[in-house]
């Protein structure tokens, strides 16, 4: 059970979800007509757990373009954007949400993650005019889909509960979850490691500018993707419908011929037209085409994959000679 509990918890039929979603509600008495809503842009989502930082000062938009990984020096009031936090070795650190207001950028950062993120760019400050801050207390984070895209929005954490009374449904953190993972969107914490590059995972194209001026684990992020192959590969799987349960996150995947462990489980969810889907990092060398199985508790489910990272990422780029 999460220390956080989310005042639309109160709601008659709401039941809260589990895991990294603790504190809010997985669903409020029907999670497949909550899909259908969200996905047609008439429901909001309750992701008041998520984390909130503010960035302000007269720096902070060629400070955060000198440190992540996305364009954002030209940054335009309301535009939003996604970035990256990386290590020196490329790996993902942060995923953070952006939008710029004119006077500060806001960031809205996976749950539990806001204190870290403050603390280290509290640490590479200097003399530059910035103020960062961990806002969550005061704002909560709000979900929706606009013309098919996914859209945070920040609101005073206590005007929450109007979200209950307001013109559109709510739908419960389930169906945001079955909608993201069919769009084979990954999230940090469930569908990436300690281990996982930007190029791994699909992020080069949403939260990867690659042609800016260095930043923190460039090097690797450029050199796999003109060079070489990443390591891993994201991909989505339709999983066997017969079993009554979804696989848990680092759950394996084997080849069905050999029961060779090729990958493993990140986040799962049943979509209401696709049934049980999950993304999953199996490593590069996995045939496309080769069937698989997900080890799931006590049985082993059946799975077929939907490419979302080209297992030759990086070769269409390399350089020609001759």
């Amino acid at each position: 059970m999460s220390e956080y509990s989310s005042p639309l918890l109160s709601i008659p039929g709401a039941v809260e979800a589990d895991g990294a979603d603790a504190g809010v509600a997985a669903h409020y008495g029907d999670p497949m007509r909550e899909q259908r809503l969200l996905e047609a842009g008439q429901a909001a989502v309750d992701l008041s757990h998520r984390g909130v930082v503010r960035v302000a000062g007269p720096d902070r938009l060629t400070w955060l373009h000198s440190l992540l990984s996305q364009h954002v020096a030209a940054l335009t009031p309301g535009q939003r954007t996604e970035a990256l936090l990386l290590s020196p070795q490329g790996h993902v650190e942060h995923h953070l949400r952006l939008t710029d207001d004119g006077e500060a950028t806001w960031a809205t950062v996976e749950t539990g993650t806001a204190a870290a993120l403050v603390e280290f760019l509290r640490s590479m400050q200097f003399m530059m005019r910035v103020e960062v801050d961990d806002i969550t207390a005061a704002w909560a984070v709000v979900g929706s889909l606009v013309d098919g895209e996914r859209r945070e929005t920040l609101t005073p954490r206590a005007d929450l509960r109007q979200l209950a009374g307001g013109t559109e449904a709510l739908a419960g953190v389930w169906a945001d979850e079955a909608l993201r993972i069919a769009r084979g969107e990954p999230r940090l914490g469930l569908d990436t490691d300690h281990r996982t590059i930007p190029n791994e995972v699909g992020w080069i194209d949403s939260a990867v500018h690659l042609d800016k001026g260095c930043y923190r684990g460039q090097e690797t992020v450029a050199r796999v993707h003109t060079l070489g192959r990443p390591p891993r590969r994201l991909t989505r799987l339709d999983l066997d419908g017969s079993v009554d349960h979804l696989p848990a996150p680092g759950d394996s995947v084997v080849l069905r011929d050999t029961g060779k462990q090729v990958g493993a489980v990140g986040s799962s969810a049943r979509h209401y037209v696709d049934g049980p889907i999950a993304l999953a990092l199996l490593k590069r060398s996995v045939d496309p085409g080769a069937d698989l199985l997900v080890r799931c508790s006590d049985v082993d489910v059946a799975a077929s994959q939907e490419l979302l990272v080209d297992p030759d990422a990086g070769l269409h780029v390399r350089p020609q000679f001759g």
